[in-house]
């Protein structure tokens, strides 16, 4: 099956911006790119589709670049924005960068030239400006960018001649990359179809030859909001900023109705199984939210980690039989008084011998309550924080044990 046919089949594909593209990627090998701007210190749930749809043109033969936007994002993409980006330092945006490599390589394969990662700093930062403007912003017509959303919608608030900037930054890099790597297709979210289209017009109007632009649709919730928010804000895909235990748990409580696009959009499973799992009721769609959680978990974290979440869930829930196998601890409330420091808690649990032992657990990144990373050594714990009568403890990556808070 054409690639082209996989991803509008598992709902990808938003729009494409010229004819041809489905028969360019039957007949060649296509080099395509994807730009992400490092504007936080890790991806999100966002760019989690996105890295999904390149896997699957990279399992195709098709060779992804990863383009990070170190140049871009010293402007910020006004595209979906209602007011200006904060302006971040260059160290910030290196250190952001880095970060996003990291995180890429989960869902790539960088051997061998198999896939390319650069930095849109390269070329841009040293960019001569009316050299810039000369051969690129003459292409340009104002009056057809004014007529784009990402700069329509801004118009009223206002707008900066900073950010008026970026379409063209953008389509820059497409034309970069092609004269570069031979790169002929855009990928990215439909919020950027204005951006994706100037670049894919300037490039068959400098260079005389085809480039594609496609879009996909946004991960969105069966009643039109954005999927992917906490309570505590965004899921991240890095696992200091978003537990593998809460990545996990927001997928296994999503609503009924959006788990058939879920497991479509960012797992590898067969659309015959995701159709079979989408299609159960009432409560049998619990165990197709099972295997949601588990695949993207998996996806992203790694099958351990995917494991002890899965496992700390079914603990914590009661839920798979596996609550047998966690060994607890009950405590009185007057206990817990005496206790309530997590250091000394661990300690009346028999998990560290020491306070000493348990700071350096904690220092170490390797104690989480609830699913909740522990980072102070004198946080304390409260009688309403056990949830159900109980809280669970997770020591380093494989231990867990529960506290029981008696009546």
């Amino acid at each position: 099956m054409n690639v082209f046919d996989v991803l509008t089949e598992r709902g990808f594909i938003k729009q494409t911006t010229h004819e041809g593209l489905p028969e360019l990627l039957e007949k060649e090998k296509v080099t395509f790119y994807i730009g992400f701007d490092p504007t936080a210190d890790s991806l999100h749930v966002g760019h989690f589709v996105q890295l999904m749809a390149m896997a699957h043109m990279q399992r195709a033969g098709h060779r992804p670049i990863a383009l990070v936007g170190g140049g871009t994002a010293m402007v910020g993409d006004p595209s979906g924005k209602t007011d200006m980006r904060k302006m971040m330092t260059r160290e910030t945006i290196v250190r952001n960068s880095e970060k996003f490599r990291k995180q890429m390589g989960r869902f790539l394969d960088f051997t061998e030239g198999q896939a390319v990662m650069t930095d849109n700093s390269d070329w841009l930062l040293d960019l001569n400006y009316i050299s810039f403007l000369r051969e690129i912003g003459a292409v340009f017509s104002v009056n057809k960018m004014l007529t784009a959303d990402c700069f329509k919608r801004r118009l009223e608030k206002g707008l900066t001649f900073l950010e008026f900037n970026y379409m063209l930054m953008q389509a820059y890099d497409f034309l970069v990359l092609n004269r570069k790597y031979g790169c002929a297709l855009q990928l990215g979210g439909d919020d950027q179809w204005s951006n994706i289209l100037a670049g894919a017009d300037l490039i068959r109007r400098k260079e005389r030859k085809p480039a594609y632009g496609m879009t996909f649709t946004l991960l969105l919730t069966s009643d039109g909001r954005k999927m992917g928010k906490t309570e505590t804000g965004a899921l991240w895909l890095d696992a200091e900023k978003t537990s593998p235990y809460e990545f996990y748990q927001y997928w296994r409580n999503v609503a009924d109705a959006d788990v058939g696009n879920c497991l479509s959009l960012l797992t590898f499973m067969p659309m015959d199984e995701v159709k079979r799992l989408a299609s159960l009721k009432d409560s049998a769609i619990n165990e197709a939210k099972k295997v949601l959680a588990f695949e993207v978990t998996k996806q992203v974290h790694g099958e351990e980690e995917a494991r002890a979440a899965q496992q700390a869930a079914e603990a914590m829930f009661g839920q798979g039989g596996q609550e047998d196998g966690v060994p607890s601890t009950e405590i009185t409330k007057d206990g817990l008084d005496e206790n309530k420091k997590v250091i000394d808690l661990l300690i009346f649990c028999g998990l560290t011998a020491s306070r000493g032992e348990g700071r350096r657990l904690i220092a170490g990144g390797g104690l989480s309550i609830n699913g909740e990373k522990v980072t102070d050594e004198f946080k304390e714990i409260r009688p309403d924080d056990f949830d159900g009568g109980e809280i669970l403890i997770k020591k380093g990556k494989k231990v867990f044990h529960k506290v029981k808070l008696a009546e």
